[in-house]
């Protein structure tokens, strides 16, 4: 076949191809990253691709020529068309365990689930997902990450869930490769900085303890839900080489407040200008971010 006329042919199978379909194949080669599948309905080229994370979810830390041989039979579930690479992206996980993939599938961004903690790693936090099937690996199917557990800052997850705790969470998405669907515990709550950037304006004094120094600045607790990140060029009037120079955590300084940004929630402080304004203004309280001047 002309290389015009192969891939006239190869366009016009892929446009019959649709994520979802199951293709049987044989697999051509086999290396570290991938898996190339000779297609049963496309035998010119072997246009099938399994990365090494669609495979099986039971391949964590095993090389994909332990789990497949060349010349294999394999069924596996279209997960994406690439028209540019003239490449169809498959999952093996999928065939392996079609109870566990259809109840991932059938999940919507949003959508509200109860739930029970499985298990708690130093990463994130694992969950049985009401009437979902075991996941073949991990102890659960749901998955929250460090970040979806809560709005406020915490240095173990523990301090957020426990192990067999009920909780309600809310689907993000569904991970192909993990075969588990990611879902987040703090949209199911109110954003505390939401709230307190309400309450606060541009021009504003504050203060409030230093949390925490990086080699950029400082972040200052100026309520019991909000931290605002002074800059080291905003720490004092004399420039300084490192923030430890000019505070140290536990510190109480005085800050006005310079930039919010509530859609990335992110409050920009200035310690420097704050000193600049009169000195006898009542500072506000952590916790009170009304205006002192009114």
């Amino acid at each position: 076949m002309g290389t015009a006329e192969h891939e006239q042919s190869l366009a016009a199978f892929l446009r019959t191809v649709n994520v979802g379909d199951v293709l049987t194949g044989t697999v051509a080669e086999v290396t570290r990253s991938q898996t190339t599948v000779l297609l049963d309905a496309f035998t010119s080229d072997p246009v099938g691709s399994i990365s090494w994370l669609d495979l099986s979810w039971r391949s964590f830390g095993r090389p994909a020529a332990e789990i497949l041989d060349v010349g294999a039979k394999v069924s596996s579930e279209v997960i994406a068309v690439d028209l540019q690479e003239r490449r169809v992206r498959l999952s093996r996980s999928a065939t392996e365990n079609p109870q566990l993939w259809a109840y991932l599938k059938a999940l919507r961004p949003g959508q509200r689930l109860s739930r029970t903690v499985a298990a708690i790693e130093r990463f994130g936090v694992f969950v049985d997902l009401d009437d979902g099937p075991d996941h073949p690996v991990f102890p659960g199917v749901g998955f929250i990450t460090m970040p979806e557990l809560s709005w406020r800052r915490f240095e173990d997850p523990s301090e957020v869930v426990s192990v067999g705790e009920r909780i309600s969470c809310e689907v993000l998405t569904f991970d192909t490769h993990n075969g588990e669907a990611r879902v987040s515990l703090r949209a199911t709550q109110p954003d505390p900085f939401q709230q307190f950037a309400r309450g606060v304006h541009v021009g504003q004094i504050l203060y409030g303890p230093v949390t925490k120094v990086v080699p950029f600045g400082a972040f200052v607790r100026v309520a019991d839900d909000a931290e605002g990140l002074v800059h080291l060029s905003e720490l004092t009037a004399l420039p300084v080489a490192a923030a430890l120079d000019a505070v140290q955590i536990g510190d109480e300084v005085t800050v006005i407040v310079i930039e919010i940004d509530p859609l990335r929630r992110r409050l920009a402080l200035s310690r420097r200008q704050a000193a600049m304004k009169t000195w006898d203004l009542p500072p506000t309280e952590p916790g009170n971010p009304g205006d002192p001047a009114g």
